[in-house]
């Protein structure tokens, strides 16, 4: 059964969209090309959404998997997800001028993971192992860290000496994801070294609650980002441990309208590394399928900047 037109509304949630570290990634690009002009080449995408990188790089950015593939003495700029100093090294051999826009949240735990291998700990990386950031991570110790995905692998991860061991994580994780995963860790090594505060970040733990408070009051929830963005993953899968329909989706135009029968309420939030113009091309759509009425909620206060390097 539809819902009735008069009652169809978007539920526009806050915090959402771009972090403090995401804006700073992007302005770092933006300004380069400015002041010196392009090319500027940029390690991997600067942050994890295709809007974004078109953008650059229809400004002059270009995008290359590895520093190989960067000309001797030009500029690069890594990532906000961070590289491994092995990364450096290579970029310090072929002379490339390096501007590091990777977030302070994951330099944080780079060096946390320096200061536990550095205290002979053996140390249990909670990510995914793909990710770009876990990958840069895990090479400030490679002989030391194991990553651990799932609360399986945390079942049946060994460490030499079950005395010394520590745990980090991936700063885009569910909470409730690496919850479940550190549990089994704290109980399978009770010794084990937690670090000085949560490696989750603020604007992800952030949008998660506000996803949390806010689905069951809604028959579908959309969240803005990229296939490839963890944070965004992580609101969808939030939302529908919550019990309510969710979909990931690049931009307005990936709205299916059959999503939409039967549902008087659509929550809309977007991940960490999704523009608000996204948001707003799909707040124009909805309200073109007869989702007119706008209400925002402030879920959790957030207010946080990271100055430029």
């Amino acid at each position: 059964m539809n819902s009735h037109p008069n009652d169809r509304k978007v539920i526009l949630l806050r915090p959402r969209g771009f972090c403090a570290g995401v804006v700073r990634a992007v302005d770092v690009v933006s300004l380069a090309l400015e002041i010196h002009g392009s090319p500027i080449y940029v390690r991997r995408e600067i942050v994890h959404n295709r809007h974004v990188v078109a953008d650059l790089t229809a400004r002059g950015a270009v995008f290359v998997r590895e520093v190989s593939e960067v000309p001797e003495g030009a500029r690069v700029i890594f990532s906000a997800h961070g590289v491994s100093p092995e990364v450096r090294r290579e970029a310090e051999q072929r002379r490339l001028r390096v501007i590091d826009a990777t977030c302070p949240l994951v330099t944080k735990v780079h060096l946390e993971a320096v200061r536990f291998a550095k205290a002979g700990r053996s140390l249990l990386l909670v990510g995914h192992r793909d990710h770009e950031e876990v990958e840069g991570t895990m090479g400030e110790a490679p002989e030391a860290t194991q990553v651990v995905s799932n609360a399986a692998e945390a079942e049946a991860v060994s460490v030499p000496d079950p005395g010394r061991v520590a745990y980090l994580t991936q700063t885009t994780l569910s909470l409730s994801e690496a919850e479940e995963v550190i549990a089994v860790l704290k109980r399978r090594f009770p010794a084990i070294q937690a670090p000085p505060s949560q490696d989750i970040c603020y604007a992800t733990e952030n949008r998660q609650r506000a996803v949390r408070a806010l689905s069951p009051l809604c028959g579908l929830v959309l969240v803005v980002g990229s296939r490839n963005s963890s944070n965004s993953n992580r609101l969808v899968e939030v939302a529908r441990e919550a019990g309510t329909r969710a979909a990931l989706i690049d931009d307005a135009g990936e709205i299916v309208p059959a999503w939409l029968e039967g549902v008087a309420t659509v929550g809309l939030t977007a991940g960490a590394s999704a523009p608000e113009v996204l948001v707003r091309g799909v707040l124009d759509r909805l309200a073109a399928l007869g989702y007119a009425r706008v209400e925002e909620s402030d879920a959790v206060p957030e207010d946080v900047h990271f100055a430029l390097p």
